[in-house]
């Protein structure tokens, strides 16, 4: 039969963008561990080379013979096609309409096992599920097919799939290449899921964390079938197969892995837990591997979405890690680091930390799935652009059949400015903000919880009005449902344009203008010269590194 094509330069137009999200961020939180009931995932996709904007394949039913092509998600490389589903789901971002969200990072762990003969990259491996699968648990099994069948091409991988029900910690990496008659006869992948037990939360940022499992309980937990042979084939584990881990087996942790990787689940954790973290500070700072932290922890209380989202806007404030208080923070409390990620001293060398928000981010979102609402109105998405910790989310239901034109792919990229495009406003205000960090995130903040607030108590309404609509005609329920989440997004994209005005008019200069009222002073004679601003400096740290570095030069002393 002749191989049709239909939708192939649609689809390939779409996944072109470069997309390199190496070094990512993932809270799970099953049913029991949230506040409402709702199962949660985060992501923030981290790279310097990621253009942030809001990925949409509607729904689509395909001629048999129709082939999809596949672009490695990183690069933009074309790596082949592979037989197209005949229906396939709509999907927004990285959540499709029944609710199935699946996110990722990666750990990399011993390269010799890329395989590079593969089809089916770790982005491709994601959103090729998400058109294909309704439950985590289906999601699991398509992922296992697509790697089998096509090879697996990119590195060790750690994912979070959840539905409105269950919540998924997967791990998983290639066989690496071995050539016969042409072919490669370790195609596929080995891999791990464990269930998050209800109640708890799990985490992963760049790390693989799975060690052991249990071998006979699919309920909690499924694996490849030839995970523990192809380990000890490879010479990678001797022993019973009980004893097996996962993590110890195909990404034994060095410093770097826990002190810019797992220090930000301790963090997480800790917060989470009220201290109990504490005893694995050591493995945090990257002293001890083996005093290694639970896959899972129970926090102390229900989390709702809003202190989720506060979660991913962590710099290890209060902890032995806050970046705020050494001189590296400069004169304003920075807790950032600018890249490399070491630094070297007279032949020490030196790490500098690296938080869960973090200046390269493309996008970040908080995923609700929930499982009281018809599956148009209960997936929802609250999504966002560049550092988390100084931009807001909006929530995008995910049965919504445009996206904002602020979030549109197309709508500029990392080499050409878009003045409607969210990426672009949101980088030009937390970039203005880092150079007054103390000072400016303060203002910022007030706005993200004053948006984020607002959303926050509109989405019960908006739920009890597209569920009227959705008993009359489901259709008019996912087209309020499309318009309130465009129009929400747009209502954000318009505030953050006040405030980036607002911050450039206030903190221009090194100066911070008065205020009263909600207006900016004046000097009272009317002629719009503002009253003399404020002059607030550096800090003290940043005044005695000066003073100590400089000497005599700056000291103010009388003339002789």
């Amino acid at each position: 039969m002749k191989r049709k094509r239909t939708a192939i330069f649609l689809l390939a137009a779409a996944l072109l963008p470069l997309r390199q999200a190496e070094a990512c961020t993932n809270i799970l939180v099953s049913k029991g561990a949230s506040r409402d009931g709702s199962t949660m995932v985060t992501y923030t996709a981290d790279s310097h080379q990621l253009y942030g904007c809001l990925y949409f394949r509607p729904a689509a039913k395909y001629a048999p013979g129709t082939m999809m092509p596949i672009y490695e998600w990183d690069t933009g490389r074309y790596l082949g096609e592979i037989p197209q589903a005949a229906e396939t789901y709509s999907v927004i971002g990285n959540m499709n309409e029944h609710q199935l969200v699946i996110a990722e990072s990666t750990f990399g762990g011993r390269h010799e096992l890329v395989d590079t003969t593969g089809l089916i990259d770790y982005g491709t491996l994601i959103y090729t599920t998400l058109q294909r699968a309704r439950t985590a648990r289906e999601a699991i099994a398509v992922m296992n097919d697509l790697v089998t069948k096509y090879g697996y091409c990119s590195e060790g991988e750690s994912f979070s799939i959840a539905d409105p029900n269950e919540v998924w910690h997967m791990e998983m990496v290639g066989k690496g290449v071995e050539m016969k008659d042409g072919a490669n006869v370790n195609r596929g992948a080995v891999w791990v899921a464990v269930k998050v037990p209800d109640g708890y939360i799990s985490m992963h940022a760049n790390q693989a964390r799975i060690t052991q499992f249990p071998l006979d309980d699919p309920q909690n937990c499924l694996y490849s079938p030839d995970l523990i042979a192809f380990a000890k084939s490879k010479g990678l584990y001797k022993g019973p197969d009980k004893g097996f881990s996962f993590a110890e087996a195909f990404a034994p942790a060095d410093f770097s892995a826990l002190r810019a990787c797992e220090a930000r689940v301790w963090s997480t954790f800790n917060r989470v837990t009220r201290g109990a973290m504490e005893k694995y500070l050591d493995y945090a700072m990257g002293h001890n591997r083996s005093n290694r932290m639970p896959l899972f922890v129970k926090p102390v209380e229900k989390l709702s979405a809003k202190e989720v989202m506060w979660l991913m806007r962590d710099h290890y404030e209060d902890t032995p890690l806050d970046m705020r208080n050494d001189i590296g923070a400069g004169g304003h409390n920075l807790p950032y680091r600018w890249r490399p990620m070491t630094f070297t001293v007279d032949g020490q060398e030196y790490v500098n930390e690296r938080a869960i928000a973090t200046q390269q981010t493309g996008f970040w979102f908080v995923s609700q799935s929930r499982s009281w609402l018809p599956d148009a109105i209960g997936g929802l998405l609250w999504f966002g652009v560049d550092d988390s910790g100084t931009s807001c989310l909006t929530p995008i239901y995910t049965s919504s059949t445009r996206v904002p034109e602020c979030f549109r792919e197309g709508n500029g990229h990392l080499t050409e400015y878009s003045p409607t495009s969210a990426f672009w406003l949101f980088n030009r205000v937390t970039n203005f903000a880092y150079l007054r960090y103390d000072l400016i995130s303060e203002d910022i903040k007030r706005v993200i919880h004053e948006t984020e607030d607002r959303n926050m108590a509109e989405i019960p309404a908006v739920d009890a009005a597209a569920e009227m609509l959705y008993k009359q005609n489901p259709e008019l329920a996912v087209d309020f449902l499309t318009d309130y989440s465009v129009r929400t997004a747009q209502k954000m994209f318009d505030r953050w344009t006040e405030l980036d005005r607002y911050l450039l008019v206030k903190y221009m200069d090194g100066n911070v203008k008065k205020e009263k009222d909600g207006r900016f002073e004046d000097n009272g004679n009317g002629q719009h010269i503002p009253a003399m601003p404020d002059f607030p400096g550096y800090n003290e740290a940043w005044q005695r590194a000066v003073a100590a570095g400089t000497g005599d030069r700056l000291k103010v002393v009388e003339p002789k």
